[in-house]
């Protein structure tokens, strides 16, 4: 899992609900943030046995619910959708009662549009319980934040999402606040974000991995990320807002996904009632 790679402080919380995430489509990115501590890089070959290989783990792990993610691969025809919507399809095949996130990148719609929406197809008609892309940054950092991504694109993708899914489907996105932003900026893209049909939404800390990353700019307080959660749940009327320092984007993903009602734990899982 990538849970372990990338040393995330929930991963104790999230393995007794029996959740994890797990990154395909290699360890190198096309694109770069300045966040993020995934390296750039030309990938390796495309690795077709990956998702049968993800399904095992799964089934092996015993999860309840599992979130899918993948770096950007620019070098593909389909931008690895595919692969997506294998790994959703062998996760379904082994184990049905599994809820499933999927979180790509945006399969390059915001340089194309139709490459973008044909890309995505694959992965609506694969039927996962959650679609994410996470926005991250707001519109005025977006520039020098995410230079390979564009802010309206991404909103613009994220509402295709809405309407390409069925109703059932939870889409969501995420933020990470100290990178420079405004608490109303935070407000505004949440407006935005809502707007485009994002009805499940993460907040959390920028924690700078290294001395070459984007420069740390503030710490957010716990009464500012509750702030922006019942701003998010209460104002704007998202289905779950999950705001708080330690928050990732996969944290307590089977929760969003229930409050969402895109899916709901099997008898005998964690969550799920008495067998």
């Amino acid at each position: 899992t990538v849970c372990a790679q990338a040393a995330c402080p929930n991963i104790y919380e999230c393995w007794e609900m029996r959740e994890a995430t797990f990154l395909i489509g290699g360890e190198d990115c096309t694109r770069r943030c300045g966040f993020c501590q995934i390296k750039t890089g030309k990938p390796a070959a495309y690795d077709t046995d990956e998702p049968r290989r993800v399904a095992e783990a799964v089934e092996h792990l015993g999860l309840r619910f599992a979130v899918v993610t993948m770096v950007a691969r620019d070098d593909l025809d389909d931008q690895g959708a595919w692969l997506v919507a294998e790994t959703i399809r062998q996760i379904r095949a082994r184990t049905p009662d599994v809820g499933v996130e999927v979180l790509p990148s945006d399969f390059g719609y915001g340089h194309d549009t139709t490459q973008g929406s044909t890309a995505l197809d694959q992965v609506v008609a694969a039927g996962p319980d959650v679609f994410a892309f996470n926005l991250e940054t707001t519109r005025r950092l977006f520039p020098t934040i995410r230079p390979s991504f564009d802010y309206d694109r991404g909103l613009e993708f994220l509402a295709l999402a809405r309407e390409r899914f069925p109703a059932t489907t939870a889409v969501k996105s995420n933020l990470i606040a100290g990178m420079g932003e405004t608490d109303d900026e935070i407000l505004a893209c949440m407006r935005d974000l809502k707007a485009a049909g994002v009805n499940t939404l993460t907040i959390g800390q920028y924690l700078q991995p290294s001395a070459q990353h984007l420069h740390l700019d503030r710490y957010v307080t716990p009464e500012t990320f509750d702030h922006f959660r019942h701003y998010g749940e209460v104002e704007l009327g998202f289905d779950h807002v999950e705001s708080g320092p330690m928050v990732r984007s996969s944290y307590h993903a089977g929760q969003q996904a229930m409050d969402a009602k895109a899916w709901a734990p099997s008898p005998g899982q964690p969550g799920g009632g008495p067998c």
